[in-house]
């Protein structure tokens, strides 16, 4: 047994507080929140049951991901149309470029902060 992996499993939560797994050997019954969302699902309130740990070496530390059990998990709350509305707000500012005012019909980077055409046209009048 690694050391890693002693130093992360603690199934009755004595060092941690939760009971904590190693990466990848966490109970049946539990799940991380991404993939309670896969499924249609959120935590719903609910107490954090454990946490899947794993080492990280560059850190020096851990990482954590924490585990809601899955039975009692709540259905995903649909969007109404009002949410609907102000993601397709959201996602339409992301695709207008602040400088020509056009919608370019993708995510503008936020590393330039303006469109494909308009970094061109920078580069162009640079050179």
């Amino acid at each position: 047994m690694s050391h890693a992996y002693a130093d992360c499993f603690d199934p009755t939560g004595a060092r941690y507080g939760i009971p904590a797994y190693p990466y990848r050997l966490a109970p049946p019954g539990l799940a991380t929140r991404r993939q309670l969302r896969a499924r249609g699902l959120r935590p719903g309130g609910q107490p954090i049951a454990a946490q899947v740990m794993r080492a990280n070496r560059r850190a020096g530390g851990h990482q954590v991901a924490y585990l809601y059990r899955i039975d009692l998990a709540k259905p995903v709350r649909p969007m109404t149309s009002r949410k609907w509305g102000a993601l397709a707000l959201a996602m339409l500012a992301r695709r207008t470029c602040p400088r020509c005012r056009q919608d370019v019909g993708y995510c503008i980077p936020r590393s330039y902060g303006i469109c494909g055409a308009c970094i061109t046209a920078t580069e162009q009048r640079a050179a």
